[in-house]
């Protein structure tokens, strides 16, 4: 029997298939915590995580939904804000593994210190920068579910070498198991965030009306037109993206099952190139990470 070549179907875009609802969402989380009048939430949310007192905080800028580029609709947002002590906070949603996001960190972490160091900066005067990212998978082999890093001396573990640069490592998997307790402000924010366990979220709101405030302001948001025009634009990305999959495989299928696949697979990965490409990553590190020749990256 001849073998038969899945063709991957869009998702329809009925309210149960429809995403966007919650923090989850990186455009939701996004659009959310970055709006002018909202920084109190983050505020709130940080101060839960880190447990650092903070007055103020700077959004580097707002989410303007409309202006991403056709090629970054299926990209990621990230949020960074400076705290008031000259602290700079990167935040990233993963909702699925891509197993590299511990050199997602390291590369992005590199980026952010370069970006806000201005030419001349004395090394002292570095401002600390924080990666905190969100999982919705386990990533590490350990109950906890926040995880920060420290960089020690091999021989010397109780020293820490570099302290203005720390990794959050959040698994909102792990949370979900936990039983976590409901008067710690981090947990009631994860509560909200992972919108999961509808208990856990009415006790968080009672322990704290920030977040049912927030909860309200999220319900709204997702109503927003701008929201929903780029949660419409995400969709199409994602369905023209499949098209041309399933074009390379249907092509393939001419030449046999074998070069169709490795078809289907080298087009995924000048998809990926594009992207990162258009995040500005180095030709060098795209080579390492899809295995594209530097020609073919050129012709991108």
């Amino acid at each position: 029997m001849a073998n038969k070549t899945k063709t991957i179907m869009p998702q329809t875009n009925t309210p149960e298939k429809r995403r966007g609802k919650n923090l989850k969402d990186d455009k939701i989380f996004k659009a959310f915590f970055s709006r002018k009048g909202n920084e109190g939430y983050l505020i709130d949310f940080l101060k839960g995580l880190l447990k650092i007192d903070i007055e103020k905080i700077k959004i580097k800028e707002e989410v303007n939904l409309e202006q991403l580029k056709p090629e970054e609709k299926g990209g990621r947002l990230d949020l960074q804000a400076t705290l008031n002590n000259g602290i700079i906070v990167n935040i990233e949603l993963q909702m699925e593994n891509e197993h590299n996001i511990e050199k997602r960190t390291a590369y992005y972490s590199s980026k952010v210190l370069a970006r806000e160091t201005k030419r001349g900066t004395d090394y002292k005067d570095i401002d600390q920068v924080i990666m905190i990212n969100i999982l919705n998978y386990e990533l590490l082999g350990f109950d906890e579910y926040i995880s920060k890093t420290a960089i020690v001396l091999d021989k010397h573990r109780d020293y820490e070498v570099m302290k203005n640069l720390q990794w959050y490592f959040i698994e909102l998997q792990k949370f979900r198991k936990s039983h976590p307790d409901m008067n710690e402000k981090v947990n009631q924010w994860l509560a909200l965030m992972d919108d999961n366990d509808r208990e856990a979220i009415q006790m968080a709101e009672k322990k704290n009306p920030t977040i049912k405030k927030a909860r309200e302001e999220i319900t709204y948001l997702t109503g927003d037109a701008a929201v929903q025009r780029l949660q419409d634009l995400r969709e199409k990305w994602e369905m023209d993206s499949i098209s041309r999959l399933n074009y390379a495989t249907e092509q393939g299928k001419k030449e046999g099952i074998k070069e169709g696949k490795k078809e289907g697979e080298k087009q995924k990965q000048k998809e990926i190139a594009k992207k990162m490409l258009d995040k500005g990553m180095e030709i060098e590190n795209i080579i390492e990470l899809t295995g594209l020749t530097k020609e073919e990256i050129d012709k991108l």
